[in-house]
Formats: structure tokens, C-alpha cells, sequence
């Protein structure tokens, strides 16, 4: 007996509601990467470790009392202010050494981090409260979590609210400036260091709002943010890994593209859903390398 058109659709709804707030964390996350990437061409392996021991400041903070939304803002705060540290202290010696040092800095960044994580915290699964209550909202006939509404609309605004800084405020333009030609925003008067480490700051912000997103479904143990970075950097590179528009749209197209498959492709279902990930962006980077937003740049030899 064929199921009813009502039921079919609202499964879809949901599937689309939940994969687009799996999206927005992925998006928010690799935000964070697009930012560090256009001004070092390097991509932070330690951006998702950032983002854990920042959520496991959360927490703490939650534990001893402090709400959640207090506790948001005082982590946000704190993470802006390491990634500026991050850099000032540990990036800047070395900015001018070739990418691989980078590169190979911010992996040991990765393993020093995850170490101490586990050492101050322990290595055990932890519950992250959520904000949202725990029930769905019924719009015709179909039920959304209001848990998934209330991630996506978190990590979107945060994303809306950093686009707005970019684009109307004259440090953001200042930012974006170095972003494209250090060199000549120098001549012009910008002070490019702080401008780096400004960047630094808020993609350490960005990737502490994904992890505090993602800890109430994930729950929070040390190594809570490697799949997701692994997404992160997936759409990233998918929507161009120069292109903040296409960090955005890559997270959650692939969030939603990924949820899709697990539930209505079988053999993909819960355990290949990071493989198949993977696979759609080897496919669409054969068939367009720069990524679906990603800028082609030609030289003149």
C-alpha cells in the first residue's frame, strides 16, 4: 500500500530542515576556514579543536551556574580573543616562512589542543544543555524540531550579522582589503598585522558557535568536532575555498544533500554519510576544481 502524499512530504520537510541545520554548523565552520585561508592561503587544521576547548569553556561556565545565553556571548568573547592571541603569538613569527611551516604549525595546534582538552576535562562524553526545548513545531502537516529552527537561525544570523560587519563598517572593509592585496592596503595606511589577527579572532568566534551548536546533538567529548570539521572543510571547498558566499551555501547544500541520502538512499544510510560527503565533492571538484563560487585565476605567463 503506497504511503500517503501528506506523510511523504512532511518526511521530506524534516529531512530538509534537519540537514540545513547540520548545514549552518557545517557553514559557520567553514566560514572560519575561508577567513584564515584568503588571507594565509593555508587552511587552520586546528579551527575545529579551537572550537571544542571554546565549547568546553561553555560548559564550565554553564556548570558553575551561568546561563546559557550569558555563557554564549562570554564564550564568544573568549574565543575572539584567543584566535587574536593565536595569531599575534604563534601565526605572526612565522608568516613569512613558506605555507608548509603554517600548515604544519596549526596541526600541531590540532594535537596540543585535543591534549589538553582531554587533560582538563577528561576524555568522557559529556551532555551540553541546549537552549531550545526539546519538542517540534507542527506547520500543516508537517513537524520541524524547533531544536534544528533554532541552530539554523543561530548560526545563519551570526553569518548575516558578520556580512554586515564586512560590508558597512570600515574596519570590515579594512579586513577585506588585506584579504585581497595586503601589499597595496599597507601603502594605503591599514595596519595589516592587526588586520590578520583581527581575522583570526573572528573565525575563532564562528567556529565556537558551531561547536556550541553542535554540542547538544554530538555531545561534547574531545574529539566532538573532528567529523564536523571534516564537513566543514568539504563545503568549503565545494562552495570555493575563497569565497565566504560559497562557505555558506557549500555547508548548507551539503548538509541537506547529505541528510537526504542517509534516509532515503539505503546502503548510504548513517554510517557512509561522511564517504558519500566526501564523493559528492570529488565530483563536482572534476567537474568544476575552483568550486561552485570559487574564482578562476588566470596568469599571463
Amino acid at each position: 500500500m503506497p504511503l500517503p502524499l501528506a506523510f511523504i512530504w512532511s518526511e521530506f520537510a524534516q529531512q530538509v530542515t534537519g540537514g540545513l541545520a547540520a548545514g549552518a554548523i557545517y557553514a559557520s565552520l567553514a566560514l572560519a576556514l575561508v577567513l584564515i585561508y584568503q588571507t594565509t592561503n593555508v587552511v587552520n587544521f586546528a579551527q575545529g579543536e579551537m572550537a571544542t576547548f571554546t565549547t568546553y569553556i561553555a560548559w564550565t561556565m554553564m556548570k558553575h551556574g551561568v546561563s546559557y545565553w550569558p555563557a554564549f556571548v562570554l564564550t564568544l568573547l573568549i574565543a575572539f580573543g584567543g584566535g587574536v592571541a593565536v595569531e599575534r603569538v604563534l601565526i605572526r613569527p612565522v608568516e613569512h616562512r613558506p605555507e608548509i611551516v603554517i600548515v604544519i604549525l596549526t596541526i600541531g595546534m590540532l594535537i596540543t589542543i585535543n591534549g589538553l582538552t582531554g587533560w582538563i576535562w577528561g576524555a568522557e562524553v559529556k551532555a551540553f544543555d541546549s537552549p531550545f526545548p526539546n519538542r517540534s513545531l507542527v506547520l500543516g502537516n508537517v513537524s520541524i524540531s524547533i531544536q534544528d529552527i533554532g541552530t539554523f537561525g543561530v548560526c545563519l544570523g551570526t553569518v548575516a550579522v558578520l556580512w554586515l560587519f564586512f560590508r558597512f563598517t570600515t574596519l570590515g572593509l579594512a579586513m577585506r582589503s588585506v584579504a585581497f592585496n595586503p601589499d597595496a592596503s599597507r601603502l594605503m595606511g591599514v595596519r595589516v598585522g592587526w588586520m590578520l589577527a583581527l581575522g583570526w579572532g573572528l573565525a575563532a568566534a564562528l567556529g565556537s558557535v558551531a561547536g556550541m551548536m553542535a554540542a547538544p546533538t554530538v555531545f561534547l567529548d574531545p574529539d566532538m568536532m573532528l567529523v564536523v570539521l571534516i564537513y566543514a572543510f568539504a563545503a568549503a571547498v565545494l562552495g570555493g575555498i575563497d569565497s565566504p558566499v560559497g562557505a555558506v551555501v557549500g555547508g548548507l547544500l551539503l548538509g541537506v544533500v547529505i541528510n537526504l541520502l542517509g534516509s532515503y538512499v539505503s546502503f548510504v544510510g548513517q554510517e557512509l554519510r561522511l564517504p558519500t560527503a566526501l564523493a559528492v565533492l570529488l565530483l563536482v571538484l572534476v567537474i568544476r576544481p575552483t568550486g561552485l563560487f570559487g574564482r578562476v585565476v588566470v596568469q599571463r605567463v
